[in-house]
């Protein structure tokens, strides 16, 4: 006689409490690490990475001949 509720024997093996708990790390970590890392460096000091020009950047003067 055919049923029609599921087999006890899924294909599906049940899902570890192990790999549910490392999962939420995971996903934790994914979530808030980027922020602190963001924060943690705009809150030091900016490091100048371009070098100062050595020369005036003025529009240079006209003389009247």
């Amino acid at each position: 006689m055919e049923t029609s509720s599921p087999s006890g024997n899924a294909s599906e093996p049940p899902s570890s409490g192990w790999a549910s708990l490392i999962g939420t790390i995971i996903a934790i970590l994914t979530l808030t690490l980027p922020i602190v890392v963001i924060a943690y460096y705009s809150s030091q000091n900016p490091i100048e990475t371009l070098p100062q020009p050595s020369y005036s950047l003025s529009e240079p003067k006209m003389t009247q001949n």
